[in-house]
C-alpha cells in the first residue's frame, strides 16, 4: 500500500510543525530540535499506520457484503463513512 505522505512531505510537515512550536513563546522544547523532529515524524508515521489499518479494515468489511457495492457510489460512500466511524470508536479514536 502506498504511503499517505511521501518521505519529503513528512519531513516538510515535521519542519512546519517544529517551526510553529518554536515561534510560540508559550512553548519550550525540552530537547534538541533534531530529537523533536524525529519524534514528530515518528508520531506522523504511527498515525499514518493507524489510518492504513482502519482503511484496510473498512474496505475488507465492505467487500465482505453478500451484495457487491460499487466503490465510489453514493451507497459505498455512506457505508464507508459509517464503517470508518465505527472502526474509530472500536479503537477509542473517535
Amino acid at each position: 500500500m502506498t504511503p499517505l505522505l511521501s518521505e519529503d512531505k513528512q519531513t516538510h510537515l515535521a519542519h512546519t510543525i517544529l517551526g510553529f512550536l518554536q515561534s510560540h513563546r508559550e512553548v519550550r522544547l525540552k530537547s534538541d530540535s533534531t530529537v523533536v523532529l524525529r519524534e514528530i515524524k515518528r508520531v506522523l508515521n504511527d498515525q499514518m499506520n493507524i489510518e492504513r489499518e482502519i482503511t484496510k479494515a473498512v474496505c475488507a468489511k465492505l467487500e465482505s457484503y453478500s451484495r457487491r457495492i460499487p466503490e465510489g457510489s453514493q451507497e459505498w460512500d455512506v457505508l464507508y463513512r459509517k464503517t470508518y466511524s465505527e472502526e474509530l470508536r472500536k479503537r477509542n479514536l473517535g
